[in-house]
C-alpha cells in the first residue's frame, strides 16, 4: 500500500473512533502473527505440523494418544513467551483515552491483557491457553506450573489433587464456545456504533457473525487485514496493512484529534 493511500485511511478511520460512543475491537491471528505466534490456516501455520482431526474434544476425552498430541501441540504450537507487539498496546491505548467498549477475540494467547486490557474488557470466544483445568474436580492450574512438568518429560500432566484429566482452558472442535462469553460479545456487537475488525479474515463461525450483528444494528465497520475479508465490501475503511504498522498510526491520530 502506498505511504499516501496508508495516511488517507489511518485519518479516514482515526475520525471515526474520535465520533463514535462504542467501540469495540475484534482481533484475529494477524494480530498476534507479529509477536512470533503462528496462525493456524496460512501456509507454514500449525495445520501444517499437526493434524486438525486428531484435536477434536472426543477425542481428546477418550484417546489417551489424543491427549499426548495436543499436550505436545499445547507446548510447540500454541504456548510460546511471546509478548505483545504495537497492535496490542495501540489497542490498549484506546482503552486508557476512553474510546474502547470491549476487545472481542479469537485468539487465545493472552496477549491484550499483557498489554494492558482488563480482564473484563476481553471476550474470549475460543479461551485462553494461560490456564489448564481438571475436567473432573474443577482444579484450575497456571500454564507455567504445568510447562515444569511437561518440560521434565511427562506427556499428559493429570491433575495433582484428583488425578483428572487437565484440559486448556482453550476450545477445541467440536465444543461448544464459552456461553457468557459468546452471549456478552453478541449483546455488545449489537449495541456498538463502531466496530473494528483487526488481523481476522472473518471465515470461523460463530465468532465471524460478531461484525454482522454489529452493521446489521447501524454501526461503522472498519477493517486492518492484509487479505480479503467476506465483508469488505461492508467496511466503511478497508486498511490492507499489518496491524503493528496501521493501529499505532491510528492510535496517534486519535490522540491528536482529542489533544491527549
Amino acid at each position: 500500500m502506498k505511504e499516501q493511500d496508508l495516511n488517507s485511511l489511518v485519518n479516514q478511520a482515526a475520525e471515526l473512533i474520535v465520533n463514535a460512543q462504542k467501540i469495540i475491537v475484534f482481533t484475529g491471528a494477524g494480530v498476534s502473527t507479529e509477536s512470533g505466534i503462528p496462525d493456524f490456516r496460512s501456509p507454514g501455520g500449525i495445520w501444517e505440523r499437526f493434524d486438525p482431526r486428531d484435536f477434536t474434544y472426543q477425542k481428546f476425552l477418550t484417546d489417551s494418544e489424543g491427549r499426548k498430541k495436543m499436550w505436545r501441540l499445547h507446548r510447540e504450537g500454541l504456548m510460546t513467551d511471546a509478548k505483545p507487539n504495537p497492535a496490542h498496546y495501540a489497542i490498549a491505548e484506546l482503552d486508557k483515552l476512553g474510546k474502547l467498549d470491549c476487545v472481542i477475540t479469537q485468539n487465545v494467547d493472552y496477549l491484550h491483557q499483557k498489554a494492558g486490557i482488563p480482564d473484563a474488557k476481553v471476550f474470549e470466544l475460543h479461551g485462553n491457553n494461560k490456564w489448564i483445568k481438571c475436567l473432573s474436580c474443577g482444579r484450575r492450574y497456571d500454564f507455567d506450573h504445568i510447562r515444569v512438568r511437561l518440560n521434565a518429560g511427562e506427556e499428559s500432566p493429570d491433575c495433582e489433587v484428583c488425578r483428572g484429566i487437565l484440559k486448556p482452558e482453550i476450545v477445541f472442535f467440536g465444543e461448544p464456545l464459552p456461553v457468557e462469553a459468546l452471549h456478552e460479545a453478541s449483546q455488545r456487537s449489537r449495541s456498538s456504533d463502531l466496530f473494528i475488525v483487526i488481523g481476522s479474515t472473518l471465515v470461523v463461525y460463530p465468532a465471524a457473525y460478531m461484525p454482522m450483528y454489529a452493521i446489521s444494528s447501524g454501526a461503522k465497520l472498519i477493517i486492518v487485514n492484509l487479505s480479503s475479508t467476506p465483508m469488505d465490501q461492508d467496511a466503511a475503511v478497508l486498511i490492507r496493512a499489518r496491524a503493528g504498522e496501521a493501529m499505532p498510526l491510528i492510535v496517534q491520530q486519535v490522540k491528536e484529534r482529542v489533544g491527549r
